[in-house]
């Protein structure tokens, strides 16, 4: 079967988030909205079917998570990652944010200090301070090409006895790097020497461009395995987020014990019947849409690579290696924080989200979801293309 991604289903008339929120969050609902990670590309044809049939039983009622759904993302995470799971280790969650949350509790103290990395995803942040736990930021490095790595001495300057959690993005959100495995082995190293855990949050981990390969935190050696929690789940892959559906993977059983002391305190219970069946389909046969969805969203960032080429002195992006984010480079356009974002909302109709809200080192950035159809890339770099034509005078 052959998937094609040229046009997609309108959303704009319901309840969907990016759209819903136009007016608050840019005062216009004239914009495209390229903001929140979820994809305008309708989800996967065998998720669908799975849930129209379940849909079809006329009772809704309590069911558990079935042990073949767990054994659908074991068998997934073996085949394209290389990771070793069991099915014990395997805990149902919502989402990664309640996983963040959850385990900050389980393996913190209150005035504890966690371990984010910034720019980065901002529930890291607010996850921390939220539970009355300690940031303790130790920025991306930015590399003489312009690219993001880990910056280890200043993380090894700034560990102490209070320092008990690392929080991992990994593929990177927003700037798409998929890490090394060097870069990861380093910083196992460095948790393994300061007795310090680690949440890595995965969830972007099948949204990897070759030649690049994930390599998950937790398969660096039975050592790291045995500090790692991994948050994963289809919600981002397969375009699932509103199946409110992940997994959370925990070797150790020490871990797994007081995460699950939190968990149940909790009562997430086993999510929903529907979220059930959708994300089993989504590791048993979505495989051949996941490729083509990848190819896609490949295009689709050339393309805006190519819009963005036009502007050197404006605009400049990497390629990302992972996600379907773009991490755009505004600062040279000169213009500061709610005035770039006006550039976008009123110059180019576009609702990006913008680099401050992943910490202060992305101000002067804005970060562009690609996740959408043919027809809606090709309408958002025409009003792109047109806004920096004008702007920079060449118009």
């Amino acid at each position: 079967m052959s998937y094609r991604f040229d046009s997609g289903a309108d959303r704009s008339g319901g309840n969907a988030e990016k759209y819903a929120l136009r007016q608050k969050l840019f005062g216009t609902e004239a914009v495209l909205p390229m903001w929140v990670a979820d994809m305008d590309i309708e989800t996967a044809p065998c998720v669908l079917e799975a849930v129209r049939r379940r849909a079809e039983h006329p009772v809704y009622g309590y069911e558990e998570m079935p042990d073949s759904a767990f054994e659908a993302q074991i068998a997934w995470m073996r085949r394209r990652h290389g990771l070793a799971l069991e099915r014990e280790w395997m805990r149902f969650s919502p989402s990664v944010v309640a996983t963040l949350n959850v385990a900050i509790q389980a393996y913190t103290k209150p005035g504890e200090k966690v371990i984010v990395q910034p720019p980065v995803y901002p529930p890291f942040f607010k996850s921390v301070e939220r539970n009355g736990r300690v940031v303790l930021s130790n920025p991306l490095m930015r590399t003489e090409g312009g690219d993001y790595t880990f910056d280890f001495d200043n993380l090894r300057s700034k560990i102490d006895t209070d320092t008990k959690l690392l929080l991992l993005c990994s593929p990177h959100n927003p700037v798409g790097r998929v890490w090394r495995e060097a870069e990861l082995r380093t910083l196992a190293e460095i948790c393994l020497e300061h007795g310090i855990r680690v949440v890595a949050d995965e969830i972007h981990s099948d949204l990897v461009f070759a030649p690049h390969r994930h390599i998950p935190f937790a398969s660096l050696g039975d050592a790291v395995r045995d500090i790692t929690l991994t948050a994963i789940g289809p919600g981002k892959s397969f375009n699932v987020a509103g199946l409110a559906i992940s997994t959370v993977a925990i070797p150790d059983t020490e871990m797994r014990e007081s995460f699950d002391a939190v968990y149940e305190s909790i009562h997430f219970a086993q999510g929903t019947i529907f979220g059930h069946v959708g994300f089993e389909a989504a590791f048993r046969e979505g495989e051949a849409w996941l490729e083509a969805l990848l190819a896609h969203l490949r295009s689709n960032l050339a393309k805006l690579a190519r819009v963005v080429a036009r502007y050197p002195g404006l605009i400049h992006m990497h390629l990302p290696e992972g996600t379907y984010l773009a991490w755009l480079e505004c600062s040279q356009m000169g213009l500061e924080g709610r005035a770039l974002r006006r550039f976008f909302v009123e110059e180019a109709q576009l609702g990006l989200s913008p680099g401050i809200s992943f910490g202060k080192e992305g101000a002067g950035f804005m970060r562009m979801n690609v996740a959408v159809p043919t027809d809606t890339m090709e309408e958002a770099l025409r009003r792109l293309d047109s806004a920096l034509g004008r702007f920079s005078g060449s118009a």
